[in-house]
């Protein structure tokens, strides 16, 4: 058989602290406590804004980076696009001098090749002149022959039945258009055709009468 155990003895109550009076005098150990608290709390409150003054001025001088970069971009790009701009004004005024010149060569080549033109023209114009000029020397040397040798012949066959000479207005006409142009006989050539057909005219007439 188990032996019965003993009682356990209960915890007995602490007695109350006693209280301490709030009209005691404090001690000076903790008069010292008290201020090497404000100290130590004054120094990391100045340490805290010297913190926080340092953080300021580091983002501060960061943004100013920031900034003078983004003022850097601009400006570069300004410069870009004033270099570009610059750029196509001298690309223009190259293009548009090319083209003046182009031009100016364009009308200079044209001006000289109406000269060419206008020489060969002139030439032609010439020489067409001077055969001209030949031909009616001939023809008026021809007709001046055969006009004489015409008159001549009338005049020496049919003297006795003619006391003026034939066909004397025409003769008078065409001797009078040769004195008045001696460079452009060709001119008196409807005379001199209208005169030698008088004459065979009158050839023929007096042969008709059996002369």
């Amino acid at each position: 058989m188990r032996e019965p155990s003993a009682p356990v003895p209960r915890p007995q109550p602490s007695p109350p602290l006693p209280k301490q009076s709030t009209n005691e005098p404090v001690s000076p150990s903790y008069t010292v406590d008290e201020e090497e608290l404000r100290r130590k709390i004054a120094h990391e409150l100045a340490l805290e804004q010297a913190r926080r003054q340092s953080e300021n001025h580091k983002r501060l001088e960061q943004e100013k980076l920031i900034v003078q970069e983004e003022i850097g971009k601009a400006i570069e790009r300004e410069r870009n696009a004033s270099s570009e701009q610059l750029t196509r004004a001298v690309l223009r005024e190259k293009a548009a001098a090319e083209e003046e010149r182009l031009k100016s060569k364009t009308f200079a080549k044209k001006l000289n090749e109406k000269e060419r033109e206008l020489k060969r023209l002139d030439e032609y114009y010439k020489d067409q002149l001077a055969r001209l000029e030949e031909r009616s020397a001939q023809f008026y040397k021809v007709t001046t022959e055969q006009y004489q040798k015409a008159a001549s012949e009338v005049e020496a066959r049919f003297k006795r039945y003619e006391a003026h000479p034939v066909c004397a207005d025409l003769q008078a006409k065409i001797f009078q258009c040769y004195q008045q142009n001696p460079q452009q006989s060709l001119s008196c050539s409807t005379l001199a055709s209208q005169y030698l057909h008088c004459v065979n005219g009158a050839k023929q007439s007096l042969l008709g009468r059996g002369g």
